[in-house]
C-alpha cells in the first residue's frame, strides 16, 4: 500500500476528488500526503518585460525600469504564494478532519516540470518564502528559509532591492514518493478535453505509480478492473489491483484481450490490391484457414494462459472475489466497453505491455485508456518490475510431444521465427486426433497436419502433394527459370564499366550499351550450377532471393562468392519468406498488365507481337530503325498488328534491303 502520496491541488473538482482518494489510501496505510501547488513567478517576470514598452514615458528610464521589474517580481511572487497557501489551507483542514498527516509544499517553476522532478527524484525547486512569518513558513518543505527582503517605504509601497537569484530557492526536498494522485482536469477544463494540459505532460514523465482521478467514487466496497497481457508489467498491475481490492473489501475483474480482426483486415486489404493470378498463388482461402487454426487459436490460448497466471496470483488473496474474462477486439476498445458495463471504482493499467520498445514513455493501449476510460485509472509505474514475478503455470513446464527423427528433420525447414508456433500447431493436431493421449509425431502425423494447416505451395515445399501436383509445380518452376541469364565464370575479370549486348529483334543487328539498373542480373556458370542443388519447386524463389540481394548491393553478376554472402537466401527450400512472396506478386502483376494489354480492344496487338515488342524494349535496343516501337508503330510500313513476327521481320529486312539499294 502507498505511504507517501504526492497530491497537486488547484481548487478544482478533480483536484478535490484526488485529495479524497489520497486520504482514503492513507487511512488504510497510515500514510502521509504531500500537498503541493506550483506557481510560476518566472513566467510573469518574462511577460512583464515583454509589456514594458507600454509603460508611461516617465517609467522608461533604465533605473526606473529596473526598479519596476523588482517591484513587479516581488508582488507577483508574493501574490502567487498567498493563493497557493490558501489552496493548501483547504487541504490541511480536510487532512486534519480525516486524521491524515500532511506536508505542505510550494514549488517554483513550470508546473508539469516541477511535478515530474519532485515525484521521480524529490528534486522540485523549493522557493524561499517572501515575507512569511518564520513560524508559519516552518510548516513548508522550503520554509526553514523565510525571506525578509521585502521592505515598505514611507508611502507604503514595496521597495525594490537587488537580490541574488540563487537566494530565491531553498533547495529540494529529496523525498521518496510511492504515488502521484492527480485530477484528470484542472480549472481550465473545456467541454471536449480528454485530459488536462498539465496531466497530459506529467503522465509521460512520471516513473512512479500514478492515480488519475475523474470522479468522486470511493474505493471502499468497489469494483476493481485490471488487464493482463502476459508481461511482467501487466502482472505488477495485477498485484496492485489485488492489494487494493483486499484492502477496501472490493471485487476484482481481470481481463485479457486479443484482436483477431486485424489479421483478417490485413488479408482482405492485400487481396483487394493483388491480381487474380497472384491471389491464386497466395491461396487466400487456405491462408485464412491457417490463421484461424494457428494465429487466432494461438492468441486465444495465450489469453487463457494469461488469465490462469492471474488466478494463480489471486490465490494469495483468498478473500478477493475474482472474475476473469477474455475480450476479443482491440484491447483499449474492448476494455473500455467492459468498463462502461461494469462501472468500476478503479481501472488498473500497466504503463507498458508485452510489445514495449526501448525508449518509449507510455504504451499505446494505456494512453488510449487514460484519455478515454470513463472511470478513475491507476497507472502502474516501471519500478519493481521483474520478469521472474510472472506466475508459473503448468503450461510453462510442458516439454511437448516426442518427435521421430525424420519428422524432426522436416519441421526444421520451417523458418526460425515460426518454428515454435509450427511445432505447437502440429502437436495440438496430433493430440486432437489421439483424444489427448500422448503420441510420437511421425512423418504420417506431420503429413496430415501439413495438409490441414498449410496452403498448397507450402505443402509442396515441405514435400507433400500428389504426383500430378508436384509435376505441375516443377513444370511451372522450369518455365520460370528459362529467363535466367547465365554467362561467364567466377574467375572472369569484371570490367570497370559493364555493358550489355543487345540484338535488334527486327534486323538481328548486335550492339553494346552500358548496363542500367533494370537490366537482368547475370549468373556465372558456377553459381548457376550451385543453384541447381535447390529443389526445382523452390528454385525460382531461391533465384529471386539471391538476385534481390545482388540488386540491393549494386551487384550485377551473381558468383558463388555472392551466394556465400547471402547464404540465408540459398535456403529457399527451407525458408519461404514474405519478401520473396512479394517479388512473386510483383512479377505476376506485371504479367497481368501485359495480359490486359494483349486482349484490350479491336486494334490491340496479337499476344505474339506484344511479346516481340516487350522483348525489344526489355533489351534496350538503341539502333533499331523503329526506335520506340509503341510510339512509332503508326509510321511503320509493315502492318505489325496482323502479321506474325517472322513475317514482320522478313518484310522489314526486304524494306531495308530496298533502301540500301536505292
Amino acid at each position: 500500500m502507498y505511504r507517501e502520496i504526492f497530491v497537486p491541488v488547484d481548487n478544482s473538482s478533480p483536484s478535490d476528488w484526488a485529495v479524497d482518494r489520497a486520504i482514503e489510501l492513507c487511512r488504510k496505510s497510515d500514510g502521509r500526503i504531500t500537498g503541493n501547488h506550483v506557481y510560476a513567478a518566472r513566467l510573469h517576470d518574462v511577460r512583464f518585460r515583454q509589456l514594458e514598452t507600454g509603460l508611461p514615458a516617465r517609467f522608461q528610464t533604465p533605473d526606473e525600469i529596473k526598479k519596476q521589474r523588482k517591484i513587479h517580481d516581488k508582488l507577483i511572487e508574493k501574490g502567487l504564494q498567498l493563493i497557493a497557501d490558501s489552496f493548501l489551507d483547504q487541504l490541511g483542514k480536510r487532512c486534519e478532519a480525516a486524521g491524515v498527516r500532511l506536508t505542505r509544499q510550494l514549488l517554483e517553476g513550470i508546473n508539469y516540470e516541477e511535478i515530474v522532478n519532485e515525484v521521480n527524484r524529490g528534486a522540485g525547486r523549493l522557493p524561499g518564502l517572501i515575507g512569511f512569518d518564520p513560524d508559519r513558513a516552518a510548516g513548508y518543505d522550503g520554509g526553514d528559509k523565510a525571506r525578509s527582503d521585502v521592505k515598505l517605504g514611507e508611502n507604503g509601497r514595496l521597495i525594490a532591492e537587488d537580490e541574488d537569484s540563487a537566494a530565491r530557492l531553498a533547495g529540494s526536498s529529496g523525498r521518496q514518493y510511492d504515488l502521484l494522485a492527480i485530477g484528470a482536469h484542472g480549472l481550465g477544463r473545456q467541454p471536449y478535453s480528454q485530459l488536462g494540459g498539465v496531466v497530459s505532460r506529467v503522465l509521460r514523465g512520471i516513473e512512479k505509480d500514478l492515480l488519475l482521478v475523474r470522479d468522486e467514487r470511493p474505493f471502499a466496497g468497489g469494483r476493481f478492473l485490471v488487464g493482463v497481457d502476459g508481461s511482467s508489467y501487466g502482472y505488477r498491475a495485477m498485484r496492485l489491483a489485488l492489494e487494493l481490492a483486499q484492502a477496501f473489501g472490493g471485487s476484482l475483474f481481470v481481463c485479457s484481450a486479443f484482436d483477431v480482426e486485424y489479421h483478417h483486415v490485413v488479408f482482405h486489404n492485400i487481396k483487394d490490391v493483388l491480381s487474380y493470378q497472384a491471389s491464386k498463388v497466395f491461396k487466400f482461402e487456405e491462408q485464412e484457414e491457417l490463421h484461424n487454426n494457428i494465429i487466432d487459436k494461438g492468441l486465444l490460448k495465450l489469453c487463457q494462459a494469461n488469465l490462469k497466471r492471474a488466478e494463480v496470483m489471486a490465490q494469495e488473496f483468498p478473500g478477493v472475489p475474482l472474475t476473469t474474462q477474455i475480450l476479443i477486439g482491440k484491447p483499449f476498445q474492448v476494455i473500455m466497453q467492459w468498463a462502461e458495463e461494469l462501472k468500476p471504482s478503479l481501472l488498473v493499467l500497466a504503463r507498458h505491455g508485452a510489445h514495449r520498445i526501448e525508449g518509449t514513455e507510455l504504451g499505446s493501449q494505456a494512453e488510449n485508456l487514460l484519455r478515454l476510460a470513463p472511470c478513475n485509472v491507476l497507472l502502474a509505474g516501471t519500478g519493481g518490475v521483474r520478469p521472474e514475478d510472472i506466475p508459473w503455470i503448468e503450461e510453462d513446464g510442458v516439454a511437448g510431444l516426442p518427435w521421430a527423427p525424420e519428422a524432426e528433420v522436416r519441421i526444421l525447414r520451417v523458418p526460425p521465427f515460426a518454428q515454435g508456433i509450427a511445432r505447437r500447431a502440429v502437436e495440438e493436431y496430433v493430440l486432437e486426433q489421439t483424444q489427448g493421449e500422448p503420441a510420437t509425431v511421425t512423418n504420417k502425423w506431420l503429413d496430415e497436419a501439413i495438409r490441414k494447416l498449410l496452403p498448397t505451395h507450402m505443402q509442396l515445399i515441405m514435400g507433400i502433394g500428389t504426383a500430378e501436383e508436384i509435376a505441375l509445380a516443377e513444370v511451372k518452376a522450369q518455365d520460370q527459370m528459362k529467363g535466367t541469364k547465365v554467362q561467364g565464370h567466377d574467375s572472369d575479370p569484371q570490367p570497370l564499366t559493364p555493358d550489355v549486348e543487345v540484338r535488334c529483334p527486327v534486323t538481328g543487328a548486335i550492339s553494346r550499351r552500358p548496363r542500367v539498373a533494370t537490366d537482368p542480373v547475370v549468373w556465372t556458370e558456377e553459381a548457376w550450377a550451385r543453384l541447381q542443388l535447390v529443389p526445382l519447386i523452390a528454385r525460382p524463389l531461391a533465384r529471386n532471393t539471391v538476385e534481390r540481394f545482388a540488386r540491393g548491393h549494386d551487384i550485377w553478376r551473381v558468383t558463388t562468392r555472392v551466394m556465400d554472402e547471402n547464404k540465408q537466401a540459398m535456403i529457399a527450400a527451407d525458408e519461404f519468406d514474405v519478401d520473396t512472396m512479394m517479388v512473386m506478386f510483383q512479377e505476376l502483376r506485371a504479367k497481368q498488365i501485359r495480359a490486359e494489354a494483349e486482349g484490350g480492344g479491336r486494334d490491340a496487338l496479337s499476344p505474339e507481337m506484344r511479346a516481340f515488342i516487350e522483348e525489344a524494349k526489355a533489351q534496350g535496343v538503341t539502333r533499331c530503325p523503329i526506335r520506340d516501337i509503341d510510339a512509332q508503330i503508326g509510321k511503320c510500313p509493315v502492318d505489325l498488328k496482323t502479321m506474325k513476327p517472322e513475317e514482320a521481320k522478313a518484310a522489314m529486312e526486304r524494306l531495308l534491303a530496298e533502301q540500301a539499294g536505292d
